[in-house]
Order: C-alpha cells, then structure tokens, then sequence
C-alpha cells in the first residue's frame, strides 16, 4: 500500500441518526459544507456540519475530518485498512465514509493529534 496524503478539514461535524420512516433530511442537505446521507431498513445517518443539525435530532458532535487526496481508483486495495490499522493500535475510534472519488475517516476532535502522529508514523502525510 503505498503512503496517501491526508488533509485534516477545518470543519466541526456532527453525526446524526434518524428513524427510517422520517422524511429526507433537508436541513443537511441545505447545509453548507460536507453532507454524508445514508439511509437503510433500519436508519437514516447523517454526517453534516455541526450548526446544521436541528433541535433535538440525536447526533455525536464534535468530530473532525481527515480526506484522502483523491481521486483514487477501484482497483486500489487496502486503503481503508492503512488508515484505520494505525488508529486502531493508537486507541482512535473511527467513522469511515467513502464517495466515488475518495474516502474520508471522522475522529473525534479530542483525537486529532494522536490520529496525526499515528498516521504520520505509518508513513501517510497529514495536511492541515
């Protein structure tokens, strides 16, 4: 696997979950910023910026967002891994997300710099 460049996102988000009979969320996709909507048999989860989510939706808060430079191809393997690998035996919990383009891994803001020198020790470069 070979080394990826990170950036580390200024942005606070906030981590929703919704029941699956609700109606869309609008009020993310109004948002300004990153918007990550998935919805299941079981649940609507929304990643969106922190001052988007409304009174009273269940959300995790202050997370923040390291993007793989991108894009990357299909045919990659391991990607995911070589990120989520180092955090794992650094103790950083992780929220994973993949667009078509690239992958982005959320860990709580609390746990930017160990994420950083993790990361940095298994030899990916983090920009802030």
């Amino acid at each position: 696997m070979p080394n990826l460049e990170l950036r580390l996102e200024d942005e606070r988000l906030a981590l929703c979950h919704l029941p699956p009979t609700d109606a869309p969320p609008w009020w993310a996709f109004d948002a300004a910023g990153f918007c990550s909507v998935t919805r299941t048999a079981d649940e609507w989860s929304v990643v969106c910026a922190e001052e988007a989510v409304p009174a009273g939706i269940q959300c995790e808060r202050d997370w923040r967002m390291f993007q793989v430079a991108g894009p990357l191809e299909f045919s990659l393997i391991g990607i995911l891994s070589s990120i989520a690998e180092p955090l794992a035996d650094a103790g950083v919990s992780i929220f994973a997300l993949s667009a078509y383009e690239t992958d982005y891994v959320l860990v709580k803001a609390s746990n930017v710099d160990a994420a950083i020198r993790a990361l940095g020790l298994a030899g990916h470069l983090v920009r802030r």
